[in-house]
């Protein structure tokens, strides 16, 4: 991912770009360490008045993110740099509770659960509003009459309607899968037995998942990578859903066929051709999209964990999720631009049918099927 230079205004557009910053992974782990803290003493593990003093040294402000990026080097992750820096600050005979009964992974794999979430609620805002769009579409066009393209060629009649339909219902699917994907509390020491907090171990778990509200897991999971991979798949999915719409815009919107033009006022020049209009948004929708699925293999190959924790594997998926979430969020960001401006060009679909009778069956109820759904969600 570049530094929000040149490239980012189309490759990383929405808020999802923010929510995987590095200040927005400190402030993850400080919370990871807050929530950490109030769950030892809720069991009893740590006194209370620690536990207050090391969630009020949780401040993002406090820490040098790239100070800590730089020392990360020297041991592999940037939690043990941050827990050295906050029990400095927290000073005193608290300092010797922070962190208690954690590893550097559990801090890491937590904070990357509490940042997923915070990146896939505009991801799922931006598939939501291209969804809404797309169902408007439909409804609107629902007897419009297009020709069908198969392997694409001319075949025979369909509307427009329903093509915005299976654009609705493919947004609808990623989205759930999205919303259904187990973001879990990490906690499981230096070897995820739970050991360094004896008895308590299963009730500061407890705990702590509720504090930083993630799902509590049967065990703690530092090789068990399967939550990755299904937030992985279902992102890399989600992008496969946004490029099929904007690839459809591209085509109708070629001057050859010009069924459809993105409405954006001073948008889609070329520097070379005045007369072009280029469906920006649709181009730029597809080419974040592109980006998923190397970013979705990086993520499946590194769910070989060796043993009880893994030499590489886990650092190898700290990049590719962050740009993963990135690069959905910009494709989520740019396709609902696309749909919530597109144009349609009535006339021009009916010419491009031609000659060929419009018998489309029963595309009308179809429509409504889809719609249907859609609003039951």
């Amino acid at each position: 991912m570049s530094d929000g230079g040149l490239f980012d205004a189309v490759l990383a557009r929405g808020a999802a770009r923010t929510a995987v910053s590095d200040e927005a992974w400190l402030r993850a782990m400080l919370e990871v360490e807050a929530a950490l803290a109030r769950a030892c003493a809720a069991a009893g593990v740590i006194r209370a008045e620690h536990a207050e003093a090391i969630a009020g040294a949780c401040r993002p402000e406090l820490y040098d993110v790239a100070a800590i990026g730089a020392e990360a080097a020297n041991v592999g992750n940037p939690a043990e740099p941050l827990v050295r820096a906050l029990r400095a600050r927290v000073g005193g005979a608290a300092a010797q509770d922070v962190h208690r009964g954690a590893t550097s992974q559990d801090v890491v794999d937590s904070a990357a659960m509490l940042v997923a979430r915070r990146a896939l609620a505009p991801v799922l805002g931006d598939l939501d509003g291209a969804a809404n769009a797309a169902a408007a579409l439909a409804d609107a066009h629902r007897a419009t009459a297009i020709i069908g393209r198969t392997l694409m060629q001319q075949a025979v009649p369909t509307t427009f309607g329903l093509k915005a339909a299976g654009w609705l219902v493919a947004l609808d699917a990623s989205a759930a899968r999205l919303r259904a994907v187990r973001l879990a509390a990490q906690l499981g020491g230096a070897a995820g037995n739970l050991a360094a907090l004896g008895e308590a171990g299963p009730a500061v778990l407890a705990g702590f998942a509720r504090e930083v509200e993630l799902e509590e897991p049967v065990l703690p999971w530092h090789t068990d990578r399967t939550r990755i991979a299904e937030l992985a798949g279902a992102l890399g999915e989600a992008c496969g859903a946004i490029a099929k719409v904007a690839g459809d815009v591209v085509l109708l919107a070629q001057t050859e066929v010009g069924e459809v033009r993105e409405g954006v006022e001073g948008r889609g020049g070329s520097s070379a051709m005045v007369h072009k209009r280029n469906p920006v948004a649709a181009i730029s929708a597809r080419a974040a999209a592109r980006q998923a699925p190397g970013l979705v293999a990086t993520l499946l190959a590194a769910m070989e964990h060796e043993h009880e924790r893994a030499a590489g594997a886990w650092h190898a998926e700290w990049p590719a999720l962050r740009a993963l979430l990135t690069f959905t969020g910009s494709a989520a960001a740019w396709l609902r631009d696309c749909l919530e401006h597109l144009e349609v060009d009535v006339d021009q679909m009916r010419a491009n049918v031609g000659d060929a009778e419009v018998p489309v069956g029963p595309a009308s109820e179809l429509v409504d099927r889809a719609l249907e759904a859609h609003r039951a969600r």
